[in-house]
């Protein structure tokens, strides 16, 4: 069975570019709004534009500020999960003449309060872009995951952009990230004078990244699905944020799979990590899984046993072909990375933030 390709809405349209606003920054430079901006993501992003000699203003929109911030930052306390929150963003944005948009909140790991995260990345999303639309915004940027494309026996070795989006609908952590997407789709399809740009991240890992994954390799004995071995692809910390520099930088409409370069086997990611692995099989891992979730001793629910039974690895090509993105670590690299920083954590000398 071939797999299937999403030609309706999987990437958004190429817009008509317009000049540079004559509202930004007197000095010229660009002024960038994150959501999420105490997250993994946001508070690093933070301090690179910090850095960044054409970023001359950073507004930082979450329920915290960054510990990153600095002179060029204001921090505005925003809960996107509240209604109110649409027209609160659409006066900073206007008030702050911010032109670029980073929208990245979304939860790298799956909770129990899913009622809430619905509120904060489908609705949440929602409300965000209903405050973009009052005002004339020149970029906007949004954080995804290629797990959203799903782990299914039909999947081809490598999953470009063009695919469907087929993890399971039934698990609001896939569920909520993909009707975002469609959001942002449907708003770019409408707002040709704004560059819209989707990067999907495979699962982030480095020294200093907390998500279900390190959780997964951070088990004494490592649940796995007798008889299956699929291929796992990470990306750094350290790449992914890279990406989001190069469409900050550059105008890249579209989606882009944002990976590193090769791919692990599941029983090699345990072995490099020192794990010993537990087979079992689906139907018994299945009860497990959801016991231990229900009781909040797994780090996942039971709809993540697909990813360690079938491949969902995405390719790069495009992100490589149009952005320049060249990965500083492999696969492989990204992941000795991580555990070499989890050898310091396990000795308190390193400490690790939410991806």
């Amino acid at each position: 069975m071939a797999d299937p390709i999403d030609n309706s809405n999987s990437e958004p349209r190429e817009p008509a570019i317009p000049p540079a606003r004559g509202s930004r920054s007197r000095s010229g430079g660009r002024v960038v709004a994150l959501t999420g901006a105490a997250c993994f993501l946001g508070r690093n992003l933070v301090g690179v534009l910090e850095e960044d000699p054409a970023t001359a203003r950073i507004v930082t929109i979450d329920v915290k500020s960054p510990d990153t911030a600095g002179p060029k930052a204001r921090h505005f306390e925003v809960d996107l999960t509240n209604p109110a929150s649409e027209d609160r963003v659409a006066e900073i944005l206007a008030s702050e003449e911010v032109d670029t948009l980073v929208h990245l909140c979304f939860l790298s790991s799956p909770t129990h309060a899913t009622g809430w995260a619905h509120e904060l990345e489908s609705v949440g999303t929602m409300h965000l872009l209903n405050a973009v639309r009052q005002v004339r915004l020149r970029k906007l940027v949004q954080w995804s995951q290629t797990m959203l494309y799903g782990a299914h026996p039909t999947n081809p070795n490598f999953l470009t952009e063009r695919h469907a989006l087929r993890a399971d609908m039934d698990e609001p952590f896939f569920a909520d990230k993909i009707a975002a997407e469609r959001e942002l789709n449907a708003f770019a399809a409408k707002s040709k004078g704004t560059v819209v740009t989707i990067l999907r991240t495979a699962p982030i890992v480095g020294p200093t990244v907390q998500n279900w994954v390190t959780r997964y390799l951070g088990m004494r004995v490592v649940p796995t699905l007798l008889g299956f071995d699929p291929l796992w692809q990470f990306v750094h910390e350290v790449d992914a944020l890279a990406a989001f520099k190069l469409a900050l930088d550059r105008d890249h409409p579209g989606t882009f799979n944002i990976a590193s370069d090769g791919v692990l086997p599941l029983s090699m990611v345990l072995r490099l990590a020192g794990r010993s692995s537990m087979p079992l099989p689906h139907t018994l891992a299945s009860s497990l899984v959801g016991a231990l979730w229900i009781t909040q001793a797994s780090a996942v629910p039971p709809s993540f046993l697909r990813y360690l039974r079938y491949v969902c690895v995405a390719d790069g090509d495009k992100a490589a072909r149009v952005m320049g993105f060249r990965p500083a670590y492999t696969t492989r690299e990204a992941l000795l990375d991580y555990l070499a920083a989890q050898r310091l954590r396990d000795a308190n000398l390193l400490q690790e933030s939410p991806a």
